[in-house]
């Protein structure tokens, strides 16, 4: 059994004499499990960097090798700086960057000693990137004997599709997204949002965590392969698997209430747009009474729930006649006061102007987006605040004792990038 080093939990290291940059670490008052946990992160776009910022708002200690132009978030639209997009400013928060090249001879001595000093290395190089750029388990293993080594890529390694290139668009696709869109009446679209890259994400982050529990009982490291598309058909077979699930299939594939072509939005007289669920049958009823339809209160389709969901389309359709006889206001009220699930649908605009503001010390003010960590408050602001691109590299050399010459020398050659405000 491999000894390892105590993780205490909740303990928030004092980091008062680190080297000074815009994103030197300061206390926080919240609980952060994993306070003193280093994770090393080789990992890129959204899927990866979502997972670690999770850890990293759980108090981790994230350091993000980069190569010179960058992870591609960085420049997934404007931001305040040409390396720190919007995204940036909070996908890359409670992070350090690095900017190594990893091809040379010192530059995988540094990497080499940034395994050996961490807890944690996550990557979402596909299995053929991995074995080239030496990061699988036997390669690093005897570096850190009790590493907890997470890959996440878009397919099984042992698939044909192993090496395959998959991003969001090609796993929604892959996974029955687009179907299942088109057969809800919509065009065959992918979903609008990143869903299986943060879907995955998630998952890594969970799996991080399960290797983490796993060495605190045994002191053992672990080696945890994700596919994104075996994961994104567990999230949409959940419900979507429905009948089709028993072998003889029942029926085809597919919940049928989130399939219905008349599940949307009800349509006010003031032309505003509000979203009900008349899941239990005491929220149907107060629908019914709202609309003085008592005689449907009778009608045997609609007595069990699942004669609703066999007659959703007609019921949906009788929500929206009730709701075009009310303003938007009187709706919501209404439904409120009749203990049926209500809001008003409002825009995408609204919800990001909703969120609290903080000042980053060099690129100004912005909007921090909630935390998927828990116990983290949503107005809570971050220990260190985005790295410009490459900007921890001096203050990570220096712990890992390299002097301020040999680090000029490492800038000067290319191996280590040089940060520039």
């Amino acid at each position: 059994m491999v000894k390892r080093r105590a993780l205490v939990s909740g303990f928030v290291p004092d980091l008062s004499t680190s080297p000074s940059t815009c994103s030197t670490e300061k206390p926080m008052s919240h609980y952060q499990p994993l306070a003193g946990v280093k994770v090393l992160d080789l990992t890129a776009v959204i899927m990866g960097p979502f997972g670690t910022q999770i850890l990293a708002d759980m108090g981790a200690e994230v350091t993000v090798v980069e190569t010179p132009v960058g992870d591609a978030n960085r420049h997934m639209g404007k931001g305040p700086h040409p390396d720190v997009s919007g995204v940036t400013l909070n996908l890359m928060r409670n992070k350090r960057s690095i900017v190594l090249d990893l091809r040379s001879d010192e530059g995988r001595a540094i990497f080499e000693k940034l395994v050996a000093e961490s807890d944690v290395f996550v990557t979402n190089l596909r299995p053929g990137s991995r074995e080239r750029a030496r990061v699988t388990p036997d390669d690093l293993r005897p570096l850190r004997p009790d590493l907890v080594w997470v890959a996440a890529a878009g397919y099984d390694p042992s698939s044909p599709n192993a090496d395959a290139a998959a991003y969001d668009d090609i796993i929604q696709a892959a996974t029955g997204f687009v179907d299942t869109n088109e057969r809800s009446g919509l065009p065959p679209v992918m979903a609008p949002i990143l869903i299986a890259d943060k879907v995955s994400g998630m998952a890594l982050a969970q799996a991080v965590l399960a290797g983490l529990f796993h060495r605190e009982r045994t002191g053992e490291g672990t080696d945890t392969v994700l596919a994104m598309y075996d994961l994104m058909r567990a999230f949409l077979l959940v419900e979507h698997g429905a009948e089709a699930i028993p072998e003889p299939q029942l029926s085809q594939a597919g919940y049928p209430r989130l399939l219905s072509a008349e599940r949307r939005p009800l349509r006010t007289s003031d032309g505003g747009l509000v979203a009900i669920l008349a899941y239990e049958r005491h929220h149907f009823e107060g629908l019914i009474r709202i609309g003085s339809r008592l005689e449907m209160l009778e009608d045997e389709r609609f007595v069990s729930r699942l004669g609703r969901l066999n007659n959703i389309d007609e019921l949906y359709r009788e929500y929206q006649r009730i709701a075009e006889t009310h303003t938007t206001q009187d709706f919501v009220d209404a439904c409120a006061a009749a203990g049926v699930p209500v809001h008003e649908v409002v825009t995408l605009n609204d919800v990001t102007s909703s969120l609290p503001m903080t000042d980053h010390p060099r690129l100004g003010r912005y909007r921090m987006t909630p935390s998927l960590a828990p116990g983290v408050p949503v107005d809570a602001e971050p220990r260190r605040f985005a790295p410009v691109l490459g900007e921890n590299g001096r203050e990570v050399l220096l712990e890992l004792g390299y002097s301020d010459d040999e680090i000029d020398e490492l800038e000067n050659s290319g191996v280590v990038g040089r940060y520039r405000s």
